[in-house]
């Protein structure tokens, strides 16, 4: 399967089921799904995840050890959860 940007336009609570239901349909099969996604809450759950800069594959591993190593996704996900958090105090 391959979910190319699925949730980019949807609410964080849709988001979340069809994310639920892409977990539950590939844990019950032997297949691949591949997700791409700007929106890294996504692919928190991912496997494996390829951070691309440029075309490249500038890092790769789950989600926890991508933090760890405090490099692009690392700077990536922190810009986000501070989007969200002024989103948070402005709403």
């Amino acid at each position: 399967l391959v979910f190319d940007e699925a949730t980019s336009a949807l609410d964080s609570l849709t988001e979340e089921e069809i994310g639920r239901t892409v977990r539950e349909l590939s844990g019950s099969r032997q297949h691949i799904t591949v997700l791409i996604a700007h929106r890294l809450s996504t692919i928190l759950h991912a496997d494996r995840i390829f951070v691309l800069e440029r075309g490249q594959v500038a890092e790769h591993g789950r989600h926890a050890e991508l933090l760890a190593q405090k490099g692009l996704y690392y700077a990536m996900w922190r810009q986000q959860i501070g989007e969200r958090k002024e989103v948070a105090v402005a709403g």
